[in-house]
């Protein structure tokens, strides 16, 4: 293929998962990553793509939606995930990953079909996870986002039952998004990997992520929050098997 036409595929792939982005709050990268790895045929272009992307979402959701920012789990999130965030970035250069993202995905169906199952068939007095478990998702989180900039799945996992309002939800995921993936770009600076061809790929992804963003807000508006929470953790199925394949 012409490149215009591995970008016209990675375009569309852009316009899909941050529409979703757009509605749910995160699940962009994760989503698009198998597929942008396959059309670019280099990982960690693919990913410097991807970070760049969520991280402009995030932060047009960020300023549009300030007032919903939850604060305090904003800062749990931060905290524990921001831990994580160095030692992933070192497992990336350090280590061949492949079955941790296995390992991983299949964590992430397991647990996404659980709280599917809660949301279509409700039970009450249901057993709660201790918060050290929580707590875990967010540090595991951090060095999955680190690797490979797609710890969305594990830091949901806890937010989605500490975050149960939608606009709230969204302003906090987008605040985290924006604040791990500006430690990613600074980190890309600092080792000299924005290249021109990089810089020529995001100028004609724009408009597709522009899109992404006018469509997903509409939608965000009309959905529920019960149906939220299933497209939430359907997302969530998916990029599980996504990761695991």
């Amino acid at each position: 293929m012409s490149i215009i036409e591995v970008l016209l595929g990675v375009g569309l792939i852009i316009f899909i998962t941050h529409t979703l982005e757009a509605i749910t709050g995160f699940g962009c990268t994760v989503l698009a990553f198998p597929f942008v790895v396959f059309l670019l045929d280099d990982l960690e272009q693919a990913k410097i793509i991807l970070s760049i992307l969520a991280w402009l979402l995030a932060i047009y959701f960020v300023i549009t939606q300030f007032s919903h920012i939850h604060w305090k789990q904003f800062g749990i999130i931060l905290l524990l995930a921001g831990i994580g965030l160095p030692i992933g970035i070192f497992i990336f250069k350090s280590l061949d990953a492949a079955l941790l993202k296995k390992i991983l995905g299949v964590f992430i169906v397991i647990s996404a079909a659980i709280q599917l199952f809660k949301c279509y068939m409700p039970t009450k007095g249901s057993w709660k996870a201790p918060a050290f478990i929580n707590h875990l998702f967010l540090f595991t989180g951090g060095i999955v986002h680190g690797a490979f900039a797609i710890g969305g799945p594990l830091i949901v996992l806890y937010s989605a039952k500490n975050l149960p309002d939608k606009a709230q939800f969204r302003a906090t995921m987008c605040l985290v998004w924006t604040t791990l993936n500006t430690l990613l770009i600074v980190q890309y600076l600092f080792e000299g990997s924005l290249s021109a061809k990089i810089g020529r790929d995001l100028l004609f992804l724009l408009p597709f992520l522009s899109a992404g963003i006018f469509t997903g807000t509409l939608i965000h508006k009309k959905v529920s929050e019960l149906l939220f929470r299933k497209i939430i953790f359907s997302s969530l199925f998916l990029v599980g098997i996504a990761m695991t394949i």
